[in-house]
Parts: C-alpha cells; structure tokens; sequence
C-alpha cells in the first residue's frame, strides 16, 4: 500500500474514532437518563425503549471499534 492510501485510512480512522466518542456520549447521557428514571418507567414502555437505544448505541460503539481495528490492520499490513 503506498503512502497516499494509508494517509486517507488514517484519516479515516481518526474520524471513526471521533464518532465512537460521539456515540459514547450519547450513549452514556442516555444511560444516565435512565439511571434517573423512577422504577416504575423504567419498568415500563418508556424504559424499555430507552434500554433499547442504550443497547444499539453499546452495539454502534462495538462496530466503530472493530471497523477502526479494521482499517489499523490495513495500515499496517
């Protein structure tokens, strides 16, 4: 792989790793969120569906992690 092309995979990386903080953040304000929610709505639809996003953003965060081992694998191949 020429220099040029690791260049833009590291960029690219970096910006992957930008959104893998972004959605930390979002998924830890989300958690908290709920934390706070009286038993009874977290018991309900409404923790429920708030227990769900907090679960696709962990499963988001996990992906972004494996796509940027990915593209270090790559780098350095």
């Amino acid at each position: 792989m020429n220099d040029a092309r690791r260049k833009a995979l590291r960029k690219l990386s970096d910006t992957l790793d930008v959104i893998k903080g972004d959605l930390e953040s979002l998924k830890d304000e989300e958690q908290e969120s709920y934390d706070n929610m009286p038993e009874s709505i977290q018991a309900g639809e409404r923790g429920d569906k708030a227990q769900s996003a907090i679960d696709a953003l962990d499963s988001s965060v996990q992906i972004v992690e494996e796509a940027i081992a990915y593209l270090d694998e790559a780098v350095n191949a």
